[in-house]
């Protein structure tokens, strides 16, 4: 009787192929959206899944100023960021950051998911936000996806 072993495959940077997927965030929550995303960026949906090479798609997130934050997150979320002097703390409200740039929301959600490593960085290069349900990557043909879960009917 002869035994065989099964061997885990694991695939280089030239293996890989990339699809386009479009999400529509219309409606949706952030912080589900966000791990949806996050795992497609870096792959995990895939069955060759390598995790030290860059084996995710390509994501399009339309409609993201029409996302929606639970419980009062609008006025309770601050982000943070500071100038690298002293004192250079700032402090943004979601509130203010959805009516400026509500892209930038879900990015720093997204970001938050992602590896903290030059294959993190490279993964999001991959993510493109844009706040209505136009973007420019038509040529691409982006594929729509559905998602996992549906926000709840409010």
């Amino acid at each position: 009787m002869t035994m065989t072993r099964k061997t885990t495959r694991m695939v280089n940077a030239q293996q890989v192929s990339r699809a386009w997927h479009l999400i529509d965030a219309d409606g949706q929550i952030l912080g589900r959206l966000a791990s949806q995303v996050a795992t497609i960026l870096r792959g995990k949906h895939k069955p060759t899944f390598t995790p030290h090479v860059d084996t995710g798609d390509c994501v399009v997130v339309v409609n993201a100023a029409k996302i929606q934050l639970t419980g009062d997150k609008l006025n309770q979320k601050v982000y943070y960021r500071h100038s690298g002097y002293r004192g250079g703390l700032k402090a943004t409200l979601a509130r203010h950051l959805m009516e400026r740039e509500p892209e930038e929301v879900i990015r720093k959600a997204v970001i938050g998911m992602l590896p903290k490593t030059p294959l993190g960085h490279a993964m999001l290069k991959k993510l493109h936000v844009y706040p209505g349900p136009k973007h420019p990557h038509q040529a691409q043909a982006p594929a729509a996806r559905p998602l996992r879960w549906v926000a709840r009917a409010s």
